[in-house]
């Protein structure tokens, strides 16, 4: 038997408000960006060096629902999940692929800041409605872009 594991585990900031979206079923589907940051000491130089990660994040239903209302761009969270790869056709015809993390489990790690200029300030997070347009519902088969 082969030992197979699918699993995740990242730390980092929203580089994006998260989209919120209601399927057809009812179902909520959050996405969003994070940052991650990895700093080191260039041993040859002594020079501390600095590289950030992006990654694509997706999470479902009250997840999603408690994403939408307390964390926006900046906010630090702690996520737990599994890769999935994701394929389609452009519109040119190419073969695309991604790599994105669907989330299981997501902490917040710190409170959602007032207003859009991100002060700094921090208060209780105070939640905010998910946008859902009436009579619309959304579909999971369109490419990410």
């Amino acid at each position: 038997m082969s030992l197979q594991l699918n699993e995740v585990r990242i730390a980092g900031n929203l580089t994006r408000d998260p989209e919120l979206r209601f399927l057809a079923n009812e179902r909520c589907v959050a996405n969003f960006g994070l940052a991650v940051n990895r700093r080191w000491k260039d041993p040859n130089t002594q020079e501390t060096k600095e590289e950030v990660t992006f990654l694509d994040i997706e999470a479902w239903g009250r997840t999603a629902e408690l994403i939408g209302k307390y964390l926006s761009k900046g906010s630090g969270c702690y996520v737990a999940g599994r890769l999935k790869q994701e394929s389609w056709q452009d519109k040119d015809g190419k073969n695309r692929s991604r790599l994105k993390i669907v989330a299981d489990d997501v902490k917040f790690t710190t409170e959602r800041r007032d207003g859009p200029t991100g002060d700094g300030k921090t208060s209780s997070p105070e939640p905010k409605p998910a946008p859902r347009p009436a009579g619309t519902t959304a579909t999971y088969d369109e490419p990410p872009f």
